[in-house]
C-alpha cells in the first residue's frame, strides 16, 4: 500500500467524467453504429448537466458527435479503437494531494473482442498527458470495471478477470492484490469467485465486479440479485451475500429486471452497473417494471442525488452499461 494514496470513492466530489465516443457497433450487439452512438451521447448529454465531461473523439467522427452531443461537452480528438472509457481509461488516484494517472494494460479483455485494441492501450497516458499529470504504467493487465473500492481500503476484484491466463497468466491472488494496493492505496482486497453469465461471451470481460456489487456512501454492499431460479445467475446471489456476510458487510439487493431473454440468450441487465456523479446517480433501466424498484433503492442509499433512469438495453447489447463507459476524475481537495 502507498502510504498518503487513495482511490476515492465514485460518491466523491469529481472535477469532471471522461468517456469515449463509439466508433461502431459490434456485429453481434444487433446495433447499427447510430443506435451505438446514441445510446452513448443519451448518457453524455445527461452527466453534462451535473458536470463536465470530456469526450474522446475520433477524428473522422467529430462531425456526428457535434450533432449528438450537448455544447457543454468538450470534444478531444484522439484514435481510438471502441469506446469503454472505465476500462480504457486511468484510474485516477490521490497521492499526498496530487491527482495521478495509473494506466493499466490493457489487451482487450484477454483477447476477447472483435475489435483491435492497440490504440486503447494508449489512452490512459494520452489523458494524463491532456491534463498534465503524472502517468503510472502498470505492471499487470487490468481494468478500471475490474475494481471497485470503498473509499476506506477495500477493493473488490473477481478471479476471473485478474486471474485470467489471457490476462495475467504468471500472477496469483497475492501478486496481483499486491500490485493493486500499490497502485490504489488499498490494503484489502475482497475476491469475488466470477462474475455475471453473459458476461464470458465474445465482446465481454470475464466477469468485470462493476455489473455485480458495489459500495454506497454508507458502508453497505449494493449485489445484483437475479430471483429467477431459470437464470443461470441465479445461484451468485446465495454465493456472494454469504461471502461478504462473511466479510462483515452487511448487503443490500438491487435486485435485477424481470426481463430474462433478449434475442441472443440470457441477459445481464443489471443496476448495479450506474454511475454516480456530482448531485446524480445515472441509472441504467430496461423498460422493466423493476426500473422503479432500483431507482428507490438508490434513492435511498443517494438521498442528496438526483437518480436518473436512462434506457440502457443498447448498451448492455453491447457488451456493458453506463458505469462502463464512465471514468470519473477525482476533485483534488486542497
Amino acid at each position: 500500500m502507498n502510504k498518503g494514496r487513495i482511490m476515492p470513492p465514485e460518491w466523491g466530489p469529481h472535477d469532471a467524467t471522461w468517456m469515449g465516443f463509439p466508433r461502431d457497433s459490434y456485429a453481434e450487439s444487433g446495433l447499427t453504429r447510430d443506435d451505438a452512438q446514441r445510446a452513448w451521447a443519451l448518457v453524455a448529454n445527461t452527466i453534462s448537466d451535473y458536470e463536465p465531461l470530456r469526450m474522446l473523439c475520433h477524428h473522422h467522427d467529430l462531425p456526428v458527435a457535434k450533432k449528438l452531443l450537448s455544447e457543454a461537452i468538450d470534444l478531444i480528438p484522439v484514435a481510438l479503437n471502441d469506446a469503454w472509457l472505465r476500462d480504457i481509461g486511468p484510474t485516477f488516484v490521490i497521492d499526498d494531494g496530487a491527482l495521478i494517472a495509473v494506466d493499466w494494460q490493457f489487451n482487450g479483455w484477454g483477447k476477447n473482442t472483435e475489435f483491435e485494441w492497440g490504440h486503447d492501450d494508449t489512452i490512459a497516458a494520452r489523458i494524463a498527458q491532456w491534463l498534465d499529470i503524472p502517468v503510472e504504467r502498470a505492471d499487470i493487465v487490468n481494468e478500471g470495471g475490474g475494481l471497485h473500492v470503498d473509499g476506506h481500503g477495500t477493493v473488490l476484484l473477481t478471479d476471473t478477470v485478474q486471474l485470467d491466463p489471457d490476462r495475467n497468466p504468471s500472477h496469483d491472488r497475492d501478486s496481483i492484490a499486491l500490485q493493486i494496493h500499490h497502485a490504489l492505496g488499498t490494503h484489502r482486497a475482497i475476491w469475488l469467485p466470477r462474475g455475471l453469465w453473459r458476461d464470458n461471451f465474445l465482446n465481454g470481460t470475464k466477469g468485470h465486479v462493476d455489473i455485480v456489487a458495489c459500495f454506497a456512501p454508507d458502508g453497505r454492499l449494493l449485489l445484483h440479485q437475479q430471483t429467477d431460479e431459470a437464470h443461470p445467475d441465479h445461484a451468485l446471489w446465495d454465493e456472494l451475500s454469504s461471502q461478504f456476510s462473511q466479510e462483515g458487510i452487511d448487503v443490500l439487493a438491487l435486485p435485477a429486471p424481470a426481463t430474462l431473454k433478449d434475442n441472443r440468450d440470457w441477459v445481464d441487465y443489471s443496476y448495479i452497473n450506474h454511475y454516480v456523479c456530482n448531485g446524480a446517480v445515472v441509472c441504467p433501466g430496461f423498460g422493466d417494471r423493476a426500473d422503479e424498484a432500483a431507482r428507490e433503492i438508490l434513492s435511498e442509499s443517494y438521498p442528496n442525488r438526483d437518480v436518473v433512469v436512462l434506457e440502457s438495453r443498447a448498451l448492455f447489447a453491447m457488451g456493458g452499461g453506463i458505469h462502463c463507459i464512465t471514468q470519473q476524475q477525482p476533485r483534488q481537495i486542497a
